[in-house]
């Protein structure tokens, strides 16, 4: 339920309300605005209905929350929410790119794709250490080894980091090296690991499953911010349809529709969404156009020679002139960087 107090109520006021529905066993919400302070009550709206909250003199409104995902919808919460990795923040009036390889294949690999990423314009750095893939003879990262060479090029570079962690006896180590964790596409209702996330300070790239709903990666974000952590990104990287022509269909419509129904940050994979370098380019602009507050976009310092998503990763003198190519789309949709 959502409470909407009168413009005359304190914050004295307020707390009480809340200690009413804390007592009842429901989570209570605090979230003050401008004009009104809105009152949020979680749980069984049967039980929140015993306290009579409509008569309260001071309650303007009680209304239900619709959606099946509370703590991140625009009904609870209809502010941008500005999620920030390292000093770099993304939603609002921000806009974000996080670049780099999709593998962490050894040192020199890394700091030179880290290098390139820098150089380029990127604000944050990313590079797989453990990494699910479909054949189980293909490259799976270097794990802890990774983790390491991925905190030397962040502290080489200044870049803040993101890496994806696939199982709950990882979440300590990635959290030890990383600035971020993404949780990926094969991941995304793994219900244990989100948890295990949602109870750390880290923020949280969330990538929509390859064959999900909206509504099912809102509630998986719902997970994690439910546990107490509410530094989520969401992440649109394309959904496999019946299409063949591209590794995945670019769900692009799927930006603003998130925009208006969640309060959290929506970012875009392009390299994912298409898996052809040469359409990178292209829907990364389409990307910023929709409304996207970010981008996440491979970039290898040698793609011929990489062991992982080679054909979907930009050279780094592309990658530098896709960024400078942004700049006006960014501005233009009224985002800075």
């Amino acid at each position: 339920m959502i409470i909407v107090l009168k413009p005359e109520a304190t914050k004295n006021d307020a707390d009480e309300i809340l200690s009413r529905i804390s007592s009842v066993g429901l989570k209570p919400l605090y979230m003050p605005g401008t004009e009104r302070t809105v009152l949020g009550a979680l749980g069984d709206e049967r039980v929140l209905e015993t306290l009579h909250l409509d008569n309260h003199p001071l309650v303007e409104r009680v209304t239900p929350i619709l959606t099946l995902y509370k703590l991140v919808s625009r009904e609870v919460h209809r502010q941008d929410t500005v999620v920030s990795i390292g000093s770099v923040p993304f939603g609002g009036k921000h806009f974000g790119v996080i670049a780099g390889p999709c593998a962490i294949e050894n040192r020199e690999q890394m700091l030179t794709s880290a290098d390139a990423v820098k150089s380029g314009g990127g604000h944050c750095l990313r590079g797989g250490a453990y990494k699910p893939r479909s054949s189980p003879y293909s490259f799976q990262g270097l794990g802890l080894e990774g983790l390491e060479l991925l905190k030397e090029a962040s502290e080489k570079t200044g870049l803040a980091t993101v890496t994806e962690v696939l199982e709950v006896s990882d979440v300590e180590h990635v959290e030890q090296f990383a600035d971020a964790f993404q949780i990926g596409a094969r991941n995304m209702q793994n219900y244990r690991l989100l948890t295990a996330v949602g109870r750390s300070n880290k923020p949280v790239l969330l990538k929509r499953g390859m064959a999900a709903k909206v509504e099912e990666l809102l509630l998986a974000a719902e997970y994690i911010v439910s546990e107490g952590n509410p530094n989520v990104i969401l992440c649109e990287r394309g959904i496999r349809t019946f299409e063949t022509a591209t590794r995945n269909s670019l769900d692009l419509n799927v930006v603003p529709y998130l925009k208006q129904h969640t309060h959290l940050p929506v970012i875009v994979d392009p390299s994912h969404g298409t898996g052809l370098r040469e359409l990178v380019r292209p829907m990364a602009k389409a990307a910023v156009a929709c409304g996207a507050d970010g981008l996440i976009i491979e970039v290898h310092n040698n793609p011929k020679e990489a062991l992982s998503d080679g054909k979907q990763s930009l050279y780094p003198d592309e990658f530098k002139s896709l960024m400078n190519e942004l700049l006006p789309f960014i501005a233009a949709v009224g985002k800075k960087v």
